[in-house]
């Protein structure tokens, strides 16, 4: 039987069996599931500031997960061997139950454990799994923490909205011709991120592409918008590096990244610069 994913603006319309255009939604029996549910393919314990979180538990360390599979094909992707990737990638069978455990024994660990953030690929394709887990982290009284591209429909989101205590938006652009470029949808990341600040802890970051998204029109666009939602919305402006299928594009200039944080401090209190 034929189903529609309605997890993001895609809605694949896939037939039994098939596998939807973020590589981590099947159909099966005539319902859309996460077929990574549970599957990991990274996990470490990571300063929260990598994630990069500047306004939230600022020093403390945060068990980081990843599974495989992104609904954006983002050619300067930093983790593409797993985003990119699809069932045939290795991976340990982690259930919620084992990952909160695993969270509660980092906590009693030296550094200590925030909790879990989800992360290196798009978490919200196995929203369900996140889900889970988010409600089992809250009894244990850890945090969960959400390192997403934004890109989900308002419906999923609200879900499992309540259970998160902070999330890192990826915007990539402030233009629909940005996210056409990635496959995206620039009205579903503002959407997603207008959302999530009425109900947890937010940052922003814009990773900063040479001949992409680095004009100081478009920074100064973004940075009115998201103060227009608070600002004290912290904004992480990150320099590029070459990598996956955009090594013929030099690395940002450091001036230029500087540059355009000014810009947005114009409208913005937090104002931060990665990867310099």
């Amino acid at each position: 039987m034929r189903a529609a994913c309605p997890v993001c603006p895609y809605h694949c319309e896939l037939e039994e069996g098939q596998t939807g255009f973020c590589r981590g939604r099947t159909n099966k029996k005539g319902r859309v599931v996460c077929t990574n549910y549970g599957r990991l393919t990274s996990v470490s314990l990571d300063p929260v500031e990598k994630k990069p979180f500047m306004r939230f538990h600022r020093g403390s360390y945060i068990l980081s997960v990843g599974s495989y599979g992104c609904n954006l094909r983002c050619p300067f992707c930093q983790n593409h061997a797993i985003s990119m990737a699809g069932a045939e990638i290795p991976t340990e069978e982690v259930s919620p139950e084992k990952l909160v455990e695993l969270a509660k024994q980092f906590a009693h660990t030296a550094r200590g454990n925030l909790g879990v953030a989800f992360t290196y690929n798009e978490p919200l394709i196995s929203y369900e799994y996140v889900l889970d887990a988010a409600k089992l982290l809250k009894k244990a009284g850890l945090r969960t923490v959400l390192v997403t591209n934004g890109m989900i429909c308002r419906e999923t989101l609200a879900q499992i909205l309540p259970w998160v205590d902070a999330m890192n938006i990826d915007l990539k652009g402030f233009s629909q011709a940005c996210y056409d470029w990635l496959g995206g949808d620039l009205k579903t990341v503002k959407a997603a991120i207008q959302a999530a600040c009425g109900t947890c802890h937010v940052e922003v970051t814009t990773l900063v592409v040479p001949g992409f998204n680095d004009d100081i029109v478009s920074m100064e666009a973004e940075a009115v918008w998201l103060a227009s939602l608070s600002p004290e919305l912290p904004l992480h402006i990150s320099r590029f590096f070459p990598c996956y299928q955009a090594n013929d594009k030099p690395a940002t200039p450091v001036e230029k990244i500087e540059i355009l944080c000014k810009t947005a401090q114009r409208y913005l209190r937090y104002v931060y610069t990665g990867n310099c």
